[in-house]
């Protein structure tokens, strides 16, 4: 349609932008001549391997190219791995000189000069595998197609990025072979453009939001700051080398691009690394929000080092076992890519030998309690870095302090500890520091800055939210449910006090007494009873249906997480699978508690099944473990029964802040007072942090903005009356539900010449989502009756979006539409019933069945009637817009015509209906047209052409039009060759062929030369809609 800006529109301003912009040289795809049944763009790859392998013979080059087209067999994700391989590290190949066998590696890429790669750019390039397929835009380095891009247009509402993601998955099962090659997936509607790689599922696609590492501006990220940041030649280089590795991990292996800001953060790290190695040997703090990929950033940073540093030896020192272990295996599952396999020390002693056993490379892990006080260092190197994870806990500091901590048997004693930051400082005296955290160092830590030196690179919870790299986590107290006394709160401050102070010996004597007491208080009977009641009203009545409903429960100690165990048991008693204790086994632990505590492997049992979201384990209960380091990203629900602070407490509440689906957050509710705890911790963050999430108790945040888009939902409501859907039955719901959605469609008319964003359905549809958003967090919070009304706004919402949604394939089917409303009312308002939204409809919604259409006639909401019959009748239009098109047009203008009368006011809603019934039967009629003249739905649209002017058929006899038609299609189908209407001399060709058999039946009459545009448009159409289901 004219006016618009066409996905061929934005796919020449990403072209021009890669050629002109960025220096890419351009092809056309059907302008190069090749086997369309190889992905490579081999005119390309001999010359520019040869040119990069200067000195290597040929038949080294072409073993190279026989093991880049011949993979052993395997799955694409295999395939994929070896290739990045061969891209990243080069082929190794065999060759003889003289006789003499011979063996080298041939690299793919020169990595050290930019310019000595060819770099392309292509659009149309078409590929045969199990389809014929053309992506819209694909990225070659030296004939090598390495991104895919797919497009959608900026103006058509019914497709957007989303459409792109699914169109590149069809991709990689239609022409997967393409897919071997693949290093970057691309989606962009303008609006949206995000990156992924073949594994990505469409939330982990990322927007690059910067070309400089800055992160101004970075709201909402223009198209061309995404190609460029992402595809300038000396970064794309870089990325393909150093940022792209597999996370091995048998069936669940994915592959990894890294994210903008873990890549311009790793950059700044190196920089600074290298600086300290020279002179302090502080090398910064790494400060990434929790969740937000801070231990693959740690991978990117140690692959990088080897290079930048010429392959020093990394020491990565963790502060606790399980810790260690996870870090350990998320290093371990990337060996590949940091070409070696790190290393566990088992005692301080192993630790020595391997640290002397070389002087150079290795990657060795170990905790801070292998580092003990040692008159001799354990090396003197100067070409070792340490890496140490969450840089802040209290063990780092540099001077004597004392610490009161509770054993495994509940006793409670003091230490006087040396901070391990000296003591690791003495052992590795020339070594380079440098810390990674995910919560901020604390303003009154002096000695972590006085190891590690300052913030290299901050990336906060806000942006970390807005590049939807996390989820914002909210707060619900529910502490007044257990009506606590006033003695056992004040105790509870205490114990927060005391965290905040790093115990002095004074307050030793005093603590040992007050932490039995907690112990005792916390775990009586009655009080976990309570709790127990509350955490289960609140999950099953709340947090059960949202995502996968999985949650976890934060016990204050040992005894206390079977306590709760136990009483959920008793409670719940068919419940032994969905839920499970997750803590560290003591010497001293009763019998009972070891069959439900396990070893090692249940415990990694447990995790599995935790994170599987179909297992039927949907509750853990934990103490330490599982609080920091593991993800579960579908887990949306933290129930808080220990006083936790600081960082500590930030780690814990970010289990439920990861990306999944629509989650909108997560929910950390709580039953010890962690207000105040939270609002501390929160001093330590960005000013914006504090300001966005300092306070997000969901009756401050959630709730106050339910209220308001309650509000909004009910004035747009005003004038109809939905009481029935409270308080009626399920055929009086149904029918507020369908007479709601008439009552919204209604106000189209009288507003059909405002802009859409200020249309009464589209500020519906957006405020009634807001509404859904708000109320999961708050759910609890609000009444019955309240709730009702927001599931009430939520069906409408959902059936409107169903019949106002265009594009292809989102066919509005009765039992989906009933599907849908039931599932959503089966969760919201745990609503029994089955609810038939169009109970006088017996059918199912076709425009080809009179008896529905009679039907929809007698319907009483009128604007329903009106959009659905709309609806069908476009659904049909737009499969005549792909094989018809003289029908399209035909029906198109007609629809549009009636539409228009109606929205000005000259048709009532009758009327409308009555044209719109007229036009289904006359589409339906059209369509039983081929039937009675012998011909297919493909003919019929060649004969459709053909005597489109209707005078064509005074001048031929009905057989001799049959005739044409059949012998058009015919000729088409013979001579249909692959891109042929892309390539001018193809499309030439087949113009001159229709035009032969035209003028053997001397088609068309004198001066009507317009007939056999008609006829050409219905050729390249055909052409087009061949190449498509191809």
């Amino acid at each position: 349609m004219a006016g618009y800006y066409t996905e061929s529109n934005y796919e020449n301003a990403v072209l021009q932008l890669l050629n002109e912009g960025l220096g890419y040289t351009y092809v056309y795809g059907p302008d190069v001549e090749r086997d369309y049944h190889s992905p490579l763009y081999e005119d390309v790859l001999l010359p520019a391997l040869q040119r990069i392998n200067k000195g290597l013979p040929l038949d080294a080059i072409n073993e190279a190219i026989y093991k880049l087209k011949n993979f052993e067999s395997g799955s694409l994700l295999q395939k994929n791995m070896t290739f990045t391989d061969y891209l990243q590290n080069g082929i190794s190949v065999k060759y003889f000189v003289n006789g003499e066998e011979r063996s080298t590696l041939v690299y793919l890429v020169d990595f050290k000069n930019p310019a000595n790669n060819d770099f392309t750019v292509a659009n149309q390039w078409t590929f045969i595998e199990n389809s014929e397929k053309r992506p819209d835009v694909i990225l070659f380095i030296n004939g090598l197609p390495l991104v895919v891009v797919e497009l959608k247009s900026p103006s058509r509402e019914e497709t957007d990025a989303s459409d792109a993601y699914r169109q590149l998955r069809n991709y990689m099962y239609e022409i997967p072979s393409m897919f071997i090659y693949n290093e970057v997936c691309v989606m962009s509607d303008m609006t949206t453009s995000k990156a992924g790689t073949i594994t990505s599922g469409e939330d982990r696609f990322m927007e690059w939001k910067t070309t400089d590492g800055s992160y101004e501006n970075t709201q909402y990220a223009a198209f061309d700051t995404f190609f460029e940041g992402l595809f300038e030649k000396n970064r794309f280089l870089d990325i393909l080398k150093n940022f792209i590795c597999f996370n091995v991990d048998g069936e669940k292996t994915f592959k990894v691009l890294a994210a903008y800001h873990q890549y311009f953060a790793v950059k700044k790290a190196i920089a600074s690394t290298q600086k300290a190695t020279v002179t302090d040997g502080k090398g910064g703090v790494f400060w990434h929000t929790q969740g937000s990929g801070k231990s693959l950033s740690m991978v990117f940073y140690a692959h990088y080092l080897q290079e930048a540093l010429e392959s020093p030896t990394i020491v990565v020192i963790t502060d606790r076992n399980d810790l260690d272990d996870q870090l350990y295996g998320q290093f371990a599952r990337c060996k590949d890519f940091l070409r070696q396999t790190p290393q566990h020390a088992q005692s301080r002693t192993h630790l020595k030998e391997l640290l002397a056993n070389r002087q150079a490379n290795g990657i060795i892990f170990t905790t801070m309690q292998k580092f003990e006080e040692s008159d001799e260092p354990l090396s003197e190197r100067r070409n070792i870095i340490v890496m140490a994870d969450e840089a802040h806990r209290s063990q780092y500091g540099l001077t004597e302090k004392v610490v009161v901590r509770q054993k495994e048997d509940g006793e409670v004693e003091a230490k006087t500890i040396i901070g391990t930051a000296r003591i690791i400082r003495d052992s590795l005296p020339n070594a380079t520091y440098i810390g990674f955290t995910g919560t901020p160092i604390s303003s009154k830590d002096r000695s972590t800055r006085e190891v590690f030196g300052d913030y290299i690179d901050i990336y906060d919870m806000t942006q970390a939210v807005e590049d939807g790299a996390t989820r914002p986590v909210y707060y619900e107290s529910r502490v007044i449910h257990l009506k606590l006394d006033e003695k056992t709160l004040h105790l509870i401050d205490d114990e927060y006090d005391l965290m905040a102070e790093n115990a002095d010996p004074y307050v030793i004597e005093k603590s040992k007494k007050e932490l039995g007491q907690m112990e005792a208080i916390l775990g009586a009977d009655q009080t976990i009873c309570s709790l127990v009641d509350d955490i289960l009203d609140h999950y099953e009545n709340y947090r059960a249906n949202i995502l996968t409903g999985k949650a976890m429960i934060v016990a204050y100690s040992r005894p206390i997480a079977m306590k709760i165990y136990k009483r959920i048991l008793e409670l719940r008693p068919a419940w032994t699978e969905k839920v499970a204790v997750v803590m560290t086994q003591g010497n001293n632990d009763p019998e009972e508690w070891r069959e439900v505590i396990g070893n090692k492997a249940h415990k990694e049992d447990m995790a599995r099944k935790f994170k599987d979201n179909d297992s039927p384990l949907k509750i853990a209960v934990v103490v330490d473990m599982w609080l920091t380091g593991f993800d579960v990203p579908s887990l949306a629900t933290m129930y808080v029964y220990k006083p936790m602070a600081g960082h500590n407490l930030m780690q814990a509440i970010a289990r439920v802040n990861r990306v999944f689906k629509d989650k909108e957050g997560g929910l950390v509710v709580d039953y010890v007072g962690i207000a105040a705890a939270l609002k501390q911790a929160m001093n330590d963050y960005t000013a914006r942090d504090k300001k966005n999430y300092g306070d997000t108790d969901v009756s401050k945040a959630a709730y106050p903005k339910f209220l308001e888009k309650l509000s909004v939902c009910r004035d747009l409501f005003y004038g109809y009356d939905y009481d029935k859907f409270m308080t009626g039955s399920d055929l009086d719901k149904a029918k507020a539900i369908t007479g709601g959605v008439n009552f919204i469609l209604g106000k189209s008319v009288a507003e059909h010449d405002l802009a859409d964003n200020e249309k009464t359905q589209n500020i519906y549809i957006k405020e009634a989502l807001l509404l859904k958003q708000a109320l999961s967090l708050c759910s609890s919070l609000v009444d019955e009756k309240t709730r009702f009304e927001a599931a009430f706004f939520e069906a409408v919402r959902t059936m409107v979006v169903r019949l106002l949604a265009g594009g292809i394939g989102k066919k509005f089917t009765l039992p989906e539409v009933n599907e849908r409303i039931n599932e959503l009312l089966k969760h919201s308002i745990k609503s029994e019933g089955v609810i038939n939204l169009f109970s006088d409809v017996k059918a199912e919604f076709s425009l080809f069945d009179p008896k529905f259409l009679e039907e929809i006639a007698h319907m009483k909401e009128k604007n329903l009637a009106v959009e659905l019959l709309k609806k069908l009748i476009a659904e049909q239009v737009s499969v005549y817009r792909r094989t018809n098109i003289v029908k399209s047009e035909k029906f198109s203008e007609l629809i549009q015509g009636a539409m228009n009368r109606y929205l000005n006011g000259m048709l009532t809603n009758e009327e409308v209906i009555q044209e719109l019934l007229n036009l289904a039967k006359e589409i339906a009629d059209a369509n039983a047209e081929g039937e009675k003249l012998g011909l297919t739905a493909e003919e019929l649209a060649f004969y459709d052409a053909l005597t489109k002017p209707q005078a064509i058929k005074d001048f031929y006899e009905h057989d001799e039009l049959i005739a044409i038609t059949k012998e058009l299609a015919d000729l088409l189908r013979k001579n249909w060759t692959i891109d042929w209407h892309k390539k001018e001399t193809a499309r030439a060709g087949m113009r001159r062929l229709v035009k032969r058999l035209l003028k053997k039946h001397k088609y068309p009459p004198e001066g009507r030369d317009d007939a056999v545009r008609t006829v050409m448009s219905q050729c390249e159409m055909w052409a087009d809609n061949r190449e498509r289901s191809a």
